[in-house]
Parts: structure tokens; sequence; C-alpha cells
């Protein structure tokens, strides 16, 4: 099952070790595999919410997820986004970006760390909205009850999600982009590009998002009519064949991870530049630990452990609002990548922890599966 699962990841990583070599010598190679760590540090609490979408998806659209998926992750995010940046934000045509990204590493960098507040804008919106929508939503299961059950309530408020998020990116706006970094001596107000990097995040979460409901609602629908019509075609001795409409609704939810994915690679590109400013060896080493992070996710779904341990899913999304937050912040103040992935860690290990207690004392009580039973053997 690992081997089976992880294989391609095994052999990505032996490729880019060995093309790292190539290029770089040993020092390259050094650099891609401390990278390649960060990337799997930071990213944790991606694979498991990315599991809890995929776990609805086919094998065939998991394996999509695996191939197509990491195509995009790996040489759209960590090798062509920054350089569609550097030639939006610098306002150069494509071809100088790349000239720059191979022969100017410093000025490369220099022009992706000055397009931070859009990407962080962005990036942080989005991951809000999932955060603040999954944390309205009234669950069977509540991890933090006491958090989980009056903010259930409040989400009973139409629109609310959206609300606080614009509220947010108000506030960060006129909070940090105002005081923007200082560039060339000169102070730059970013509070514009912030606003509509926003906004831009928060569309694309609800067109995205509301597209893959929609489509999924809809298969849902279609399956109870094919289940229906199966029973009276069975009732009456006629053989039913039915035609499911799996292909929008799993397209959707694979370019809703997609975006995801995205959202979450964003502070790994730019911490990346801390180690090494060389485009290639970032491609290299980023590229490795996406391709675990996508194995993790489909070893979290064929395993079933979203299942054994229900409190992992809380946890995630937390860290996904700490992520939100986080990201916000750093268009103005440095944050260290290392109590960025901690943060993460953290609340994905406490998660973990709760629900083996929770596991534990369901068992010594044969199995109550209640509400107020899971809330109690949380801990909290």
């Amino acid at each position: 099952m690992v081997l089976k699962t992880f294989g391609w990841s095994f052999a990505v990583t032996a490729l880019g070790l060995v093309a790292a070599v190539f290029y770089g010598g040993w020092a390259a190679l050094g650099l891609v595999a401390i990278l390649s760590i960060l990337e799997i540090s930071l990213s944790f609490d991606n694979a498991v919410v990315n599991a809890g979408v995929l776990k609805k998806m086919s094998e065939f659209w998991q394996k999509i997820f695996l191939t197509i998926g990491v195509l995009i992750a790996v040489f759209g995010m960590r090798l062509i986004f920054p350089v569609v940046i550097v030639a939006i934000t610098a306002k150069i045509g494509p071809i100088e970006a790349v000239d720059l990204a191979l022969n100017n590493h410093d000025k490369y960098e220099q022009l992706v760390t000055d397009a931070h507040p859009a990407i962080a804008a962005f990036g942080g919106i989005f991951l809000l909205m999932i955060f603040l929508d999954f944390i309205f939503e009234d669950r069977d299961i509540k991890w933090l009850g006491w958090i989980e059950r009056p903010l259930a309530k409040l989400g009973k408020v139409d629109m609310l999600s959206a609300c606080i998020a614009l509220i947010v990116l108000l506030v960060t706006a006129a909070t940090f982009a105002v005081h923007a970094h200082q560039y060339g001596g000169e102070h730059v107000d970013k509070s514009g590009t912030v606003l509509t990097a926003g906004i831009a995040g928060l569309i694309t979460y609800m067109v995205v998002g509301g597209l893959s409901g929609y489509f999924e609602n809809k298969l849902e629908e279609d399956e109870e009519r094919e289940h229906e019509a199966e029973e009276e075609a069975r009732k009456a001795g006629k053989p039913v064949s039915a035609v499911k409409l799996v292909g929008r609704a799993a397209f959707f939810m694979f370019l809703y991870l997609e975006v995801l994915d995205a959202s979450f690679s964003f502070d790994g590109v730019i911490g990346a530049f801390a180690i090494s400013n060389d485009p290639v060896v970032i491609a290299l080493g980023l590229g490795i630990g996406a391709m675990y992070v996508r194995s993790l996710t489909v070893y979290l779904v064929r395993q079933g452990t979203l299942d054994d341990y229900v409190y992992l899913e809380h946890g995630a999304h937390y860290a996904i609002g700490a992520l939100a937050v986080i990201l916000l912040v750093t268009i103005q103040y440095e944050i260290n990548e290392v109590i960025t992935g901690l943060v993460g860690v953290v609340l994905i290990a406490w998660s973990f922890w709760s629900s083996v207690r929770r596991n534990k004392a369901l068992a010594a009580e044969g199995g109550d599966n209640s509400d107020e039973k899971q809330e109690v053997t949380s801990g909290v």
C-alpha cells in the first residue's frame, strides 16, 4: 500500500536529486533536500484538508490528482507562477521575466518579494473563507465544542463568512498596506493592490467552491433518482442502466483542489527565497515536497484515516485559519517559516491526540457515538 501510493514520490525524489547534482553540484543537492522538507512541513495541513475533499471522488479522479494535478502543482505553481507574477507586477514580457529568473537571481527574488502583498492578500482571503465556512457549519462532531457551538449558531446568518472576510480585508489594507514595505528608500502604498487581490481571492473561492458544490449536490440528486428508478425497475422485473454525472462534479472538485493547493503554496514559494534565489533549485525542492503532500493526501483517503481520527479535519482547518492570518500579517511584517510550519503541526498533532483519546473512551464504553460523548472525550 505504501509503495503503491508513494512510489511516484520516491521516483520523483530520485530524479529531482540527480537533476540537482547535475545542475549545481552537491550544494544544490543539499538546498533541494532542505526545500523539500520545508514544503512537506508547511503543507501537512494541506494534505489533511485535501483528503477531506478527495475522499468524495472516484479512484480515477484520485489518479488524475496524482498525475495531472502534480504537473500543475510542480510546474505551474512552483516554477511558472513566480515568473508570471514577476512579469505582471514588473510590467515586463514573459521572455524577459524568464531571462531574469535564469540569469539575474537577485533581481528576480526582489521582484517576487515586491509582489508578496498581492500574493498574500489573495491566498490569505481564499484560505480564510475555507476556515470560516468550516467553523460556521453546524457539525455532528465537534472538537472544541465551547468555540464551535456558538459559531455554528452564528453561521445561520446568510453570507456571514463573506462579510467577515471583507471586513478583515478592509482592516488589513488600512492597517498593514498603508504602511507598506520600503522599496528603494520610498514607502509604497499597497492598499489598492491588497484590496484588489483580496477581492479576487474571495471571488475565486466563491466561483470555484460554488460550482463544485452545485455539481456535487446535483450528483447526489441524480444518484437518488437513479436509486429510486432501480427500485421501481426491480419491482417490475426490468433492468435499468443509468449514467452518473460524476465527470462534471469531479472536475470542479478537482479544480477546487488545485486552487486550494495554490493558496497553500504561496508561503512556501515566498519562504523558499530565504534558502535559495535560484528558481530551478526552488522548483526542484518544492516540487519534490508537493509530490509527497499529494501522495499523503491519497494515502489518508485510502486508509480511511479521517474516519478513524475524526478531529484531524478540524485541526487542519484551524491550521488553515492560522495560515490565513499569518499570510495577511506578512503583508507588512516578516514571520519566520518555522513558526508558520509549527503552528500547523501543533494544531494537527493536538487534534490527532484528541481523536486517539476519543477512540479509547468510546471503545471502553462500548462504542457510544453520541455527539456529547465525542465532545467530552476530545479533552476540551
